[in-house]
């Protein structure tokens, strides 16, 4: 989420919204059980976009989805009431071993300034 200068000039949250597709039983249930609307999650996995076109329809349509796969990582980066406190590690929450540090990023290596990109 970020936060946005309306026309007005007011200061919103943007709010982005990713479709995100599983087939592992343990991370649908997982998903099922704790996911919710407005709840911040950080997602790990792998874009796939999808071509389709509707009957009767010229143009083709697009979208554009999360796949977790075995080996991708679910996390909430809040608790379930909302208070934007870094919830505990659950092992059904994450397929990986990556930690996220408290500000909801991923760590960065010590030698990030030898990175050629």
């Amino acid at each position: 989420m970020e936060t946005v200068e309306s026309k007005s000039g007011e200061k919103v949250d943007k709010t982005e919204w990713h479709r995100v597709v599983t087939f592992q039983d343990g991370l649908v249930d997982m998903l099922q059980k704790h996911a919710r609307k407005g709840r911040l999650v950080y997602i790990d996995g792998k874009l796939q976009t999808r071509r389709w076109s509707k009957p009767g329809e010229d143009s083709d349509r697009y979208s554009t989805e999360i796949l977790l796969v075995p080996g991708g990582r679910v996390q909430f980066l809040e608790r379930p009431n909302g208070n934007g406190a870094q919830a505990p590690a659950d092992p059904l929450m994450a397929a990986g071993d990556a930690a996220m540090q408290d500000n909801g990023t991923a760590p960065q290596a010590a030698d990030s300034d030898d990175i050629p990109f």
